[in-house]
């Protein structure tokens, strides 16, 4: 029963990754995602890390891939576009270039026999089962004391992104593009 639901949680992975890179349309991509991470938080509770399996759906399958759409459908980015207009010449380019250094990044350690960094070795924060200690417990003292600075930046990240999109996305009222002042009625 183990195989089966590591065979369909994979099969829903690649299929839903697959779909992701593959799609012409940003809203499509984004629920290829979705099913990218449903099929993670499988791949969770078939280890036992229910936490981490609900964390998976409610955070990411929930929240970013929400904020995903309010961009998308905010920018508008699933209108057709011409792709055969390069605005930034050279990027096609550097974008393969970069590519193939990530993939040499990760293949090189594995070709010579020095790939613990790749796999996260035994633990990053310590043993998970060392005391009585629920792992909930220990995974909370360390995102908030050793690693309470990336998380926070990261989230600081996010409302910059969000205030970035919807700044760029306005659109100004017909009197601001006509140079008109709107007074209001007390």
């Amino acid at each position: 029963m183990d195989w089966a639901v590591f065979l369909v949680a994979a099969a829903a992975i690649l299929a839903g990754a697959l779909g992701v890179v593959t799609s012409r349309n940003p809203v499509h991509a984004a629920l290829n995602l979705v099913l990218t991470l449903f099929g993670v938080a499988v791949l969770f509770v078939a280890q036992q890390a229910h936490f981490l399996a609900v964390v998976q759906v409610i955070v990411y399958a929930g929240a970013i891939v929400v904020l995903f759409l309010f961009v998308i459908m905010l920018l508008g980015v699933d209108q057709a576009e011409n792709l055969d207009v390069e605005p930034l010449a050279g990027q096609r380019p550097a974008a393969v270039g970069l590519g193939l250094a990530g993939l040499a990044c990760l293949l090189l350690p594995i070709a010579f026999g020095r790939w613990e960094w790749l796999s996260g070795a035994s633990s990053v924060v310590g043993p998970a089962r060392s005391t009585t200690e629920p792992n909930v417990n220990l995974l909370a003292k360390a995102l908030f004391t050793r690693y309470l600075l990336p998380f926070e930046a990261t989230s600081v990240l996010l409302v910059i992104a969000v205030i970035g999109a919807v700044v760029l996305a306005r659109r100004p009222l017909s009197s601001e593009r006509t140079g008109e002042t709107v007074r209001e009625e007390p």
